[in-house]
């Protein structure tokens, strides 16, 4: 078995909990106080140089979870659950596709608190995404571990 996958797909996927923990309970709430004339600049700004920090993990989990499905390399782990996994990854990215992206892209126009309550709203569905999988790649390194 090479654990180094499984190990790569647990940090990412941790790693991108985090983040969406964090943009969902401060980053975004924080739009509303940037100012309205300097708003277009800054989510310019921010979806630039956000891109440096999810964009690396959020492939190395779709790499490695789709690695983990096609080559079964974890005694132990149930094709159900790689599946399962795999699957909440993909609304993730759809998601970030289809609602947070374009989201963003209204917002480097300039402030609209409507566009900001979806993306806030929105959100949550990436957030409970990320910290389901979080505790199941987690109970499969626990259980490889004992």
């Amino acid at each position: 078995m090479e654990i180094w996958v499984l190990l790569v797909h647990v940090a990412a996927t941790l790693f991108m909990t985090g983040v969406s923990w964090f943009v969902q309970l401060v980053h975004y709430p924080l739009y509303r106080l940037v100012g309205i004339a300097q708003f277009a600049r800054y989510e310019a700004a921010h979806t630039f140089w956000t891109a440096f920090v999810v964009v690396p993990p959020m492939l190395a989990e779709m790499a490695t979870a789709f690695w983990l499905v096609w080559c079964k390399p974890l005694v132990g782990i149930s094709e159900k659950a790689l599946r399962l996994n795999l699957a909440l990854l993909g609304v993730i990215w759809l998601s970030t596709a289809f609602v947070q992206s374009p989201l963003h892209g209204r917002l480097t126009r300039g402030f609209d608190e409507r566009t900001v309550r979806w993306l806030v709203a929105s959100n949550w569905l990436r957030t409970v995404c990320w910290s389901v999988r979080s505790v199941l790649v987690l109970t499969w390194l626990a259980e490889l571990l004992r």
